[in-house]
């Protein structure tokens, strides 16, 4: 159940390109609903997939590629002494080791907010994103999934704990990515079966039940998953289909918060917006949904947040991360600077983009 009034609120998306970690923290305490920046340019524990796999059974993290590595057979082995822990929240926790930013989050004043949030990787996402040793998604092994659903589940738990700790209104979304590749003829794991995992593991999470993508969006399959809020990159659609229309509304209906993530985060395209003409895209958006289900768009407008369309966070050639190849760190410096510079600009924009939809429907 959301507690809390959406009201076009602004919050974002949890990776950001910073270096700097207070000043990531700056930002996203600047929002109406803050969030623990995932920050992967400070250390590779704050990478989105290394930071969900702390204690997953298997599991390595190959330091030179920079990347998780699963082994069958360590699985097979570690899977015991796995059980015997399930009952510790340690094992769910996220330690200082792997985000360090979470941790200086929790240590500032929270209570002010009207919510706050936290963020883990999906299980569907993992599970693409880890290969076996041949080269096969973990997702496609039935033992490792089912574990993996329910690590992730109990993961999501214990940070929603530890965050309600810090106020009351907390929530965790969920970062699923890969609910993109469903859709993939090529997919050995397909739209239904995730919609029927996802229905399980969701009725197991505790507080409100959020989901994030900012891959290529199918928002009628997201929007009947089961979850309460949604947050996804709106920009990207250009206009709302009007076979959509009703799922949003359904979805509203419901009690359902939807977050649109409609100020893009890629340079060129957000040097020709202005947080007037992404409004206008918002207020088109709420327009043809009202037009084919007569949901009004006040209505859409009280149950909406806005955030930036996704992360900033390009795939550059990557650095040792101990740091001696000098050159290299020097570029992916550069290249970070520059995606910092683009995502400050959209998160200046996100205050005057609620003003003017909340003047628009009287909030």
């Amino acid at each position: 159940m959301i507690a809390f009034e959406a009201g076009c609120s602004t919050t974002a998306m949890g990776i950001m390109p910073h270096r700097d970690i207070d000043r990531a923290l700056e930002l996203a305490l600047s929002l109406d609903i803050p969030f623990y920046p995932q920050l992967p340019n400070v250390s590779i524990y704050e990478d989105m997939y290394i930071q969900a796999s702390q204690n997953f059974p298997g599991i390595t993290i190959d330091f030179d590629k920079e990347r998780l590595v699963f082994n069958t057979a360590s699985f097979e082995q570690e899977l015991d002494g796995y059980f015997m822990k399930m009952d510790c929240p340690e094992t769910f926790a996220l330690a200082k080791e792997y985000s360090v930013v979470f941790h200086k989050f929790l240590s500032k004043e929270l209570q002010g907010y009207k919510a706050i949030r936290g963020q883990v990787t999906g299980p569907v996402s993992f599970g693409f994103k880890v290969l076996d040793e041949s080269l096969k998604p973990i997702i496609y092994n039935e033992e490792a999934r089912a574990v993996l659903f329910d690590f992730i589940q109990k993961k999501v738990n214990i940070q929603y704990q530890e965050l309600k700790k810090r106020n009351t209104n907390a929530f965790v979304w969920l970062d699923e990515p890969g609910l993109g590749y469903v859709f993939s003829g090529l997919s050995g794991y397909n739209e239904q079966h995730a919609k029927e995992d996802y229905y399980n593991f969701l009725q197991g999470l505790e507080g409100p039940k959020g989901l994030h993508l900012c891959a290529d969006v199918n928002l009628p399959y997201l929007l009947e998953l089961g979850v309460e809020i949604l947050s996804f990159d709106a920009y990207q659609i250009e206009f709302m289909p009007k076979e959509y229309a009703s799922s949003v509304a359904e979805f509203l209906k419901r009690g359902g918060v939807i977050s649109w993530g409609v100020i893009p985060t890629e340079s060129t395209t957000l040097a020709t917006q202005t947080p007037e003409t992404l409004a206008k895209l918002l207020m088109n958006y709420w327009e043809v949904v009202y037009q084919n289900t007569g949901l009004s768009p006040k209505q859409i407008a009280e149950q909406a947040l806005v955030a930036p369309a996704r992360c900033c966070l390009r795939d550059v050639v990557q650095a040792d991360f101990r740091g001696e190849a000098t050159g290299l760190v020097a570029e992916r410096e550069q290249v970070s600077s520059v995606e910092e510079g683009v995502i400050e600009k959209a998160f200046a924009f996100l205050p005057e983009l609620s003003h003017i939809l909340r003047d628009k429907y009287g909030l």
